[in-house]
């Protein structure tokens, strides 16, 4: 049960009589109802308000059931209209009987930037329950005239909504207090508001209406851009009206509820964020475990992440000589020693343990990124550049609207002739975003895992002869580490950067090359699950 389940529960059985006990000893309704009748008669020869022309009066006939008589025709049985039962000491009414002012909606008003008087807009009795009255427009002074004094509104005035998708029906109720400036209110002919007799407990009437308002939310006529609640079927609403003594104790018993059923909303909205937010809390945590050796065990016969560094370094000396890739003057070597961690640049060595984020197994090295390989960034790609045929490319937008963590397709293509320009990806090379419009989502990460070679474009970088197994590299630059690298290293506001040069400084654990691949193997296995799971 969701909390509006539970507030409409709760209000049904204080309507049917259900959440407090019956006093034996209470004025009955019948007597209020009859205090009500003289109260408006006694109005009515006074001129304050109009008689009405088909009066409603309901009662029990000998076979116990009830009958209504409207004006001066004969009683007709209602039974079939009365939708639960209700005490002994109870009565049925149609909700304009207990009012002392027609029930109809306001003028459409004439607006000023400025004036003395106030227009209630349905916008005014908010979604959540309270009247918000710096939400008003000013009335223009030359239009008060037009409004008679019983049309201002006054303290305990029921409010409902009366037109409008999604907020027809939508119950309030107006008290001085929350007109701040003391200015005069009209309503607006949005809204049709209901003034009740004294003799009755405005607050009890107010929650009736409230367990009503999922049916008036229904009873809306016209087109579906434009629908209206008429006044006729508010004032002929059927209210079940208990002794003045226990109408007191229903309201006091609903506000004694009223911050617990807020307490279970408010768990309730918490509880969905959580489960919304749960699959993606999943998926970090598993990609976090991941990188800290956490989500499979490490096997002795696995050649230790050492070996393969040396490997790395080898390769990067090869191509350094062939003239495919630059030395690095700053590179990163670390090592253990004392059980610490320090990295050498150059000459300089120092100890960098403040900078290890998490313990990683002991057969696990870390490294720089920068030290696994280069990193290029793409050259620009215009859309006028664009063909049918021609080199395949890859450009921003396909990594960060449609991401993938691999691929071997891709959507746009170049003219042949662009290609000498252009960054290339090749088989098992990194692309990731260099701009985003947030920070985490910066530096979004696919693995190409194609064989004909790929035109990057510009706001995009490759990662090249990194050795290490693309996908190990792709889910380490999803996790919530690299993440949080990211948010911290990145610059801009509406428009997010990072340079391929902070991505190089971040730390990465590197796994023995056949533990990445059970890495893998065990994130996609479950990733899937998840996707399974929760539809994601």
């Amino acid at each position: 049960m969701n909390a509006q389940q539970l507030r409409n529960s709760i209000l049904q059985m204080a309507v049917q009589g259900k959440l407090v006990p019956q006093d034996p000893n209470d004025e009955p309704a019948s007597v209020l109802l009859e205090r009500i009748r003289k109260e408006k008669e006694k109005l009515i020869k006074e001129g304050k308000i109009k008689k009405e022309k088909n009066s409603s009066y309901i009662f029990r006939g000998a076979d116990n059931t009830p009958y209504e008589k409207i004006g001066n025709n004969k009683p007709v049985s209602i039974a079939n209209e009365i939708p639960f039962d209700i005490p002994d000491s109870w009565e049925w009414v149609r909700l304009s009987m207990l009012t002392i002012k027609d029930v109809k909606r306001g003028k459409s008003p004439t607006y000023a930037p400025k004036s003395n008087t106030l227009v209630f807009a349905q916008k005014c009795n908010t979604k959540s329950g309270n009247i918000d009255m710096s939400l008003a427009k000013f009335l223009d002074e030359s239009k008060v005239k037009n409004y008679p004094q019983d049309e201002f509104m006054l303290n305990y005035d029921i409010i409902i909504n009366s037109t409008g998708t999604g907020t027809m029906g939508r119950i309030g109720m107006f008290h001085d207090s929350d007109n701040k400036t003391k200015l005069p209110i009209v309503p607006d002919s949005h809204i049709t508001l209901i003034r009740l007799s004294k003799n009755i407990s405005c607050d009890y009437v107010f929650y009736c209406l409230r367990f009503y308002q999922p049916f008036l939310e229904n009873q809306g006529e016209g087109s579906t851009k434009q629908k209206e609640l008429k006044p006729d079927v508010i004032k002929d609403l059927l209210i079940p009206i208990p002794p003045l003594a226990e109408q007191y104790s229903i309201v006091q018993y609903l506000e004694k509820l009223k911050p617990y059923i807020q307490k279970y909303n408010e768990t309730e909205i918490s509880l969905r964020e959580l489960n919304v937010r749960f699959p993606d809390n999943l998926k970090k945590s598993i990609l976090q475990l991941a990188i800290q050796g956490k989500l499979v065990p490490q096997n002795k016969t696995d050649e230790p992440a050492s070996i393969l560094l040396q490997c790395i370094l080898v390769e990067k000396e090869k191509l350094i000589k062939a003239g495919k890739i630059k030395r690095d003057k700053n590179e990163s070597i670390i090592f253990r020693r004392d059980n610490s961690y320090y990295e050498k640049i150059g000459n300089e060595i120092r100890c960098i343990d403040n900078e290890i984020p998490f313990e990683i197994p002991d057969s696990w090295e870390w490294s720089r990124v920068s030290a696994l390989g280069t990193m290029i960034r793409g050259k620009g790609i215009k859309r006028n550049d664009l063909t049918t045929k021609g080199l395949p490319c890859l450009r921003y937008g396909e990594i960060y609207t449609t991401y993938n963590i691999s691929f071997n397709k891709t959507i746009s293509k170049i003219p042949i002739e662009l290609d000498k320009h252009c960054v290339h990806l090749n088989k098992n090379d990194i692309a990731f975003t260099l701009t985003g419009e947030n920070k985490p989502d910066i530096a979004k990460t696919i693995a190409y895992l194609g064989e004909e070679p790929v035109a990057v474009g510009g706001d995009l970088a490759c990662w090249k002869y990194h050795g290490m197994l693309p996908l190990y590299l792709v889910y380490y630059m999803s996790s919530p580490y690299a993440i949080s690298k990211k948010c911290d290293l990145s610059t801009g506001d509406i428009i997010v950067h990072i340079s391929t040069g902070k991505i190089g400084s971040f730390l990465i654990p590197i796994p023995p090359i056949a533990e990445q691949q059970r890495i893998v193997k065990k994130i996609n296995e479950m990733l899937n699950i998840v996707k399974e799971l929760y539809n994601d």
